[in-house]
């Protein structure tokens, strides 16, 4: 892995994805994530979002030609040694980041489709999600969709029986070089989420802590795989240190309660 020191720069990353006004999720999730891997973070905004602890409360699309701008600012001058994809929203903004990504040269890339809210109801186009299909994932480094989005992802009923095994290998074939399907919403005291790399299977395992629909981890899950990728870790590491990562924020996370609603994850806790 390279080191900081041996170049004598930061390692960078860009985070194109949504604002979320309570700083839980999102855009700002990315970045506390990154400062917590001491990684610099720049964004590229999609949407902004009016929303707390509680709920959404309004969503505004930015204009394909403002987040165009975003990206190629920051591709320009301050070149990323990794880039994750967050809530992108409509096919041609996913198009839009799959043309960006070729056009600069090869990446490490981190796709969060993010597709479902949290009550599991689609957000986005079925369109949408042929972009992601057939444009976005076969640049992507690993793709890191839940459950429910597997199952969109892959043209399954959200009601069916799911095998992560059986998801994880048919969301391989989209082309991207890893895959992780998070199980957190499957039943029990034990969450397990599968990775998938076209050559092992490997579960990841966690205890299911005492934290009613915790916000912003999927998010910061990703931001922290691309914060590792970014340093020079392979896909494998990248998502078992993200996964510890992640782990410690959320048992940080047991201690505080920022708003009525939702907690947080502690991204400072998990600081590695």
């Amino acid at each position: 892995m390279t080191t900081q020191k041996s170049r004598n720069l930061p390692f960078r990353v860009l985070s194109i994805g949504g604002s979320d006004s309570g700083g839980s999720a999102g855009i700002q999730a990315d970045l506390k994530t990154y400062e917590a891997h001491g990684v610099f973070g720049t964004t590229a905004l999609t949407v902004v979002t009016a929303q707390n602890t509680i709920g959404v409360q309004l969503v505004f699309p930015l204009s394909l030609d403002l987040i165009e701008a975003q990206i190629e600012s920051v591709l320009t001058d301050i070149r990323p040694d990794a880039v994750k994809t967050g809530l992108l929203g409509r096919a041609e903004v996913v198009g839009l980041v799959a043309e960006k990504i070729k056009t600069y040269g090869p990446v490490p890339l981190v796709v969060d489709p993010v597709l479902v809210n949290g009550k599991g109801d689609l957000i986005v186009s079925l369109e949408t999600l042929d972009a992601y299909r057939e444009q976005l994932f076969p640049l992507a480094t690993v793709i890191t969709p839940n459950l429910d989005e597997a199952a969109r992802l892959v043209g399954q009923s959200v009601k069916s029986g799911h095998s992560l095994h059986d998801l994880a290998l048919k969301l391989k074939a989209f082309g991207p070089k890893a895959v992780v399907v998070k199980g957190g919403h499957l039943p029990g005291d034990e969450i397990a989420d599968m990775f998938f790399d076209g050559k092992q299977f490997i579960e990841l395992h966690a205890s299911r802590l005492p934290i009613e629909n915790p916000h912003g981890v999927g998010c910061t899950f990703a931001s922290a795989v691309a914060a590792n990728l970014a340093q020079g870790a392979i896909p494998q590491m990248a998502v078992m240190a993200a996964h510890a990562y992640l782990q410690s924020a959320l048992e940080a996370a047991l201690k505080w309660k920022v708003g009525e609603g939702r907690t947080p994850v502690n991204h400072h806790a998990g600081r590695v």
